[in-house]
């Protein structure tokens, strides 16, 4: 990625996010139909209806800046799906697998809070107030979707776990003391 300019810079990652979006537009189907965990298949459900008004504003955004909207080469989204992928060929215990998904489709969520921050931030810098305003709407839709998976994980990890703890989550607190978590 050659970019001169701050400018350049927002419009080269604002072209890897739109090609990010439409990779997650064709995996969650996928995901959704993985699922096993009802609140989960929702979630997924959910969320592409939510990406692709994601990429419907990543378009308007690149059009305003410009004048058309094209996707550049996320390879680092491609990994993530790839890797999402692999979790759903796995075999596993159902729920097992449902954390999985949800581990997956948190990676994916941080890569777009990670990208999102930026171009929002590059959009501010450089006066375009549409498009900054465009991107954070985005950027706290995904915060919360993150945030939903979090709490929809609290039951299916517990289900996964199936008893396999050791003993009692503990941590170090200061001085050296133990307390049960």
């Amino acid at each position: 990625m050659k970019a001169k300019s701050l400018s350049e810079l927002l419009v080269l990652q604002l072209e890897d996010l739109y090609d990010a979006e439409n990779q997650i537009i064709k995996a969650l189907p996928k995901m959704a139909e993985a699922a096993t965990d009802t609140e989960l298949k929702n979630a997924f459900h959910q969320h592409l209806s939510q990406t692709q008004n994601h990429a419907r504003r990543l378009e308007q955004v690149l059009e305003s800046i410009t004048g058309n909207a094209k996707k550049g080469d996320c390879k680092g989204m491609e990994g993530v799906i790839k890797e999402g992928n692999e979790m759903i060929k796995s075999g596993s215990d159902p729920d097992v697998k449902d954390a999985a998904l949800i581990t997956a489709a948190q990676r994916v969520e941080h890569y777009e809070i990670a990208g999102y921050g930026s171009v929002r931030t590059f959009a501010q810098l450089l006066g375009y107030k549409q498009a900054q305003e465009l991107l954070e709407q985005t950027l706290d839709e995904e915060k919360q979707t993150d945030q939903k998976l979090s709490e929809i994980a609290e039951g299916i990890n517990v289900e996964a776990a199936h008893g396999e703890a050791v003993g009692p989550a503990s941590t170090t607190r200061p001085g050296g003391k133990r307390s049960v978590a």
